[in-house]
């Protein structure tokens, strides 16, 4: 019995660094995150705050502190990330903080370079698992992919997506969904241009306040 037990050890452990190893979108994000720890060390962060992370729409939320003056904030957002880039990098950007509430928005950049929404729910899945083990309690504040009118082309994936994710998170009490996508849109059920810069991908200060408005009762 020890002997198998140690077996399974051995294979997780193997496992592990054969992942290390082989996750190739490490390249693209490692400067990034050595400079988030780097910063941590000058500034300790603190504790029991609100950590916001996930892709560039977390990342470029740059008022985030006099958006919720009331709240201490910690933003660790990278642009371009996936949810499995955060999965990767969850003990060096989210573990470390010991928050009490995660506020998550990653999952249109892998629509958008081809991942089926199956699998972005299934990252998501990881994700939500990789919290329960560390912060069985901590509340997990999920924004679904929103409508960006640059790649309204991918709407229905991004809908399917953000479908697949919400019913995941009814499984978690203590797991909110927060539908970005519908908010976004106008009257004739397109994207409201107006809420995004000059790339049609990127918010505004008033797409912004939309995502304020729908967090803030969660936040409390």
């Amino acid at each position: 019995m020890k002997k198998l037990f140690l077996l399974l050890i051995l294979i997780s452990l193997f496992s592990i660094v054969s992942f290390a190893q082989t996750y190739e979108r490490a390249k693209i994000w490692d400067k990034e995150i050595d400079s988030i720890s780097d910063f941590d060390k000058r500034q300790t962060p603190p504790e029991k705050a609100v950590l916001f992370v996930g892709s560039s729409s977390i990342r470029l939320w740059t008022n985030l502190r006099q958006s919720f003056p009331k709240i201490n904030v910690i933003n660790r957002g990278f642009g371009g990330s996936r949810i499995e880039d955060t999965n990767y990098y969850f003990d060096r950007i989210v573990a470390p903080y010991n928050p009490r509430i995660i506020v998550f928005y990653a999952g249109e950049n892998d629509v958008n370079d081809g991942l089926t929404p199956e699998r972005v729910a299934d990252d998501y899945k990881k994700f939500s698992q990789l919290v329960r083990q560390k912060f069985p309690k901590v509340k997990i504040i999920y924004i679904s992919l929103k409508s960006s009118p640059s790649r309204w082309d991918k709407a229905d994936k991004f809908r399917q997506t953000n479908n697949l994710i919400k019913a995941e998170i009814a499984k978690d009490k203590r797991a909110v969904f927060i539908d970005v996508f519908n908010a976004m849109l106008n009257e004739k059920g397109e994207p409201r241009r107006e809420l995004f810069v000059t790339d049609m991908l990127h918010m505004n200060e008033k797409g912004y306040a939309i995502w304020k408005g729908l967090l803030e009762k969660h936040l409390k």
